[in-house]
């Protein structure tokens, strides 16, 4: 109970007090909180980001703790953020469309400041030069991430078991022959795999599907899970191709690949399709990773120097062979980068189909009727496991 009459007078005096009290404490906590991250960096990435060969220079450098967690799946990424996880990560690396399509207008991610980190597009590959599109918001307004490692991404096979030609002649019908039933292995890769299912039903992934689609891609999931001898990650993939269990396998690339190639493997080769259903009769797809900084309250300033850090030709070059898969990265323009790649590495990355590949590859991108697709191929695949 007050034991002074609260007056107008020195009601205004004390809330002037009160008001001027929270305000410090206010910049004091905002204060705090912002030096106890000035140390401190939490990225949420596709696997290769997390390897020590990437974070370990730049922990020393910084004297910071840097932590990062890879998952295999955009989606599952994206919705940690709407689940309120952006009050723990500074940087999220997801492909190409998730940044301009759905965490920039939802919020979840913050703009670059462009005269910053343009001139480094300027560097890059021809194809990312700036305003890259998918590196900017709708409005192509804001910088909204930063492109690095990029390549297409469709079907893998062991080229002494199916030709190069072949491959890319037959593309997605690989899985229509009925005479290739138990000769391939599928990729655990759910949200590329709604993808090939698509092709493989004969229609572009990337719109909403009318019900006789729906009903088609129903028939080819349970049919494609069931002809499949070998489900598994990429490792397994890998070590089923070289020991010749399968013959080829989906989803894949030179993602998936190029550890095997890397290991001498020339004959395990990803191969994108001549001709496909997807707009303009392509048979390909292409990812491009885009890395933003997180709308995280308490965003750790560190998030915009490991950005500036891996432009750097070298550290670009340790990304690219990081731990786990080894990609073209676009800062393979800059001369300095390029150099850096040894003639057995650009070997194992398919540098020398890789600009005929991507011309006949579109760009990944989001599929509208995903959650729906995703449920009939999750129970396809149960039911082939069942027997």
């Amino acid at each position: 109970m007050l034991k002074t009459p609260l007056s107008r007078r020195n009601f205004m005096q004390r809330s002037t007090a009160f008001a001027a009290a929270m305000a410090a404490g206010a910049k004091f906590t905002t204060t705090a909180a912002h030096a106890a991250r000035e140390k401190e960096l939490n990225i949420l990435c596709w696997e290769g980001y997390n390897s020590a060969q990437v974070l370990d220079p730049f922990r020393q450098s910084k004297g910071a703790t840097v932590k990062a967690e890879s998952l295999t799946n955009d989606p599952t990424m994206v919705n940690r953020l709407r689940a309120g996880e952006t009050k723990i990560w500074d940087l999220i690396n997801v492909n190409n469309p998730w940044a301009r399509k759905i965490m920039a207008p939802e919020g979840l991610i913050k703009p670059l400041d462009r005269t910053a980190f343009e001139p480094y597009f300027d560097k890059m590959m021809p194809a990312f030069k700036a305003p890259y599109k998918w590196a900017m918001d709708e409005k192509g307004e804001q910088l909204i991430g930063m492109a690095q490692r990029f390549g297409p991404y469709c079907f893998v096979v062991n080229t002494d078991k199916v030709s190069r030609k072949t491959a890319e002649d037959q593309g997605w019908n690989l899985w229509n022959d009925p005479a290739n039933e138990k000769k391939y292995g599928v990729l655990e890769s759910d949200d590329w795999n709604v993808f090939n299912l698509c092709c493989i039903a004969g229609f572009d992934p990337f719109k909403v599907h009318t019900d006789d689609e729906v009903a088609k891609f129903t028939e080819t999931a349970k049919r494609v899970f069931k002809g499949a001898k070998v489900v598994g990650d990429i490792a397994t993939m890998n070590q089923s191709l070289v020991s010749g269990e399968i013959d080829f396998h989906m989803t894949g690339g030179t993602y998936s690949a190029s550890p095997a190639r890397a290991d001498g493997a020339a004959n395990i080769r990803g191969i994108t399709p001549n001709s496909g259903p997807m707009e303009g009769g392509k048979g390909g797809i292409v990812w491009i990773e885009i890395t933003s900084p997180v709308n995280n309250p308490e965003l750790s300033p560190l998030a915009t120097e490991f950005l500036h850090y891996v432009q750097d030709p070298k550290v670009a070059h340790t990304v690219a062979f990081a731990e786990g898969t080894f990609n073209p990265v676009a800062q393979m323009g800059n001369k300095a980068c390029f150099e850096l790649f040894s003639k057995e590495e650009l070997d194992a990355i398919q540098w020398d189909s890789l600009e005929e590949e991507v011309a006949r590859s579109v760009e990944y991108d989001i599929v509208p009727d995903y959650d729906k697709l995703l449920d009939i191929m999750t129970a396809a695949k149960k039911e082939a496991s069942a027997g």
